[in-house]
């Protein structure tokens, strides 16, 4: 009787497509730049469950064994979706003597902008474990970085600086996202999804005197903006904190 070998855990291969070399045949029809974006217009059109070999092999004329030869496993296809979708995020430079806080709030508020355009992103950055290896993923931090650096942080402390300002971000857009994407789904506006949510809401804080004030504040303003203004309120803290640790 045969009897099965296990491979030592630090020989083992590392589950993640930027752990090991590229390989990819000669298929002109198919590439896995052309897979990726298709596997983002699906996510963003049916959601992360929705995602699968065959379903997008199906949406791209392609049989899912087509696929494999450019992307191992769906493990696979999520990291190089989210590191796609990393790719749109906005650069800013912080020129010398520049506003550095106004330059990462513009980032911070772009990164928010792209994921209440990707609804299933925020919830799968934490399930890619090896995202942050990704070209744009790295190109993103190694530019911020150099934002934080100008601004007088010294390195370790401008990456702990990025950690806090992108934790923030993914925190509040993640909560965003996932209502957003309800709301789609419902096939109606915000406004009106919301018109029908308040006398559930009323109700649920009837009992609750300082929530039930704020309800009513809110009852007949724009979502929209409120949305936006609790974001940035909460981003300038942060970059309050930052700054008056820059300046001790």
């Amino acid at each position: 009787m045969s009897k099965e070998v296990s491979m030592p855990a630090d020989e083992q291969p590392i589950p993640s497509v930027w752990a090991k070399p590229r390989r990819e045949r000669e298929q002109p029809a198919l590439s896995r730049e052309l897979i990726v974006a298709e596997a983002v217009r699906l996510l963003d059109e049916e959601g992360a469950g929705a995602l699968s070999m065959r379903r997008l092999g199906a949406r791209l004329n392609a049989g899912a064994t087509s696929l494999y030869r450019h992307v191992g496993n769906k493990d696979e296809l999520f990291e190089l979706a989210v590191d796609e979708v990393y790719g749109e995020l906005p650069l800013l430079a912080a020129e010398d003597g520049g506003d550095w806080r106004e330059t990462v709030a513009r980032v911070a508020h772009g990164m928010r902008a792209t994921i209440l355009r990707h609804h299933w992103l925020a919830a799968k950055i934490g399930e890619v474990g090896l995202a942050y290896l990704g070209p744009n993923m790295l190109r993103y931090s190694e530019h911020m970085l150099g934002v934080f650096e100008t601004a007088g942080f010294a390195l370790d402390e401008a990456d702990n600086a990025l950690s806090a300002v992108t934790a923030y971000v993914l925190g509040i857009s993640t909560g965003e996202a996932a209502w957003a994407a309800m709301v789609a789904r419902s096939g109606q506006s915000r406004q009106e999804w919301a018109e029908r949510l308040w006398p559930a809401a009323e109700r649920a804080v009837r009992d609750y005197p300082r929530l039930r004030a704020r309800y009513a504040a809110q009852r007949d303003g724009d979502l929209a903006a409120s949305n936006d203004d609790s974001f940035d309120y909460g981003l300038q803290r942060l970059l309050d904190g930052l700054q008056a640790r820059l300046g001790s």
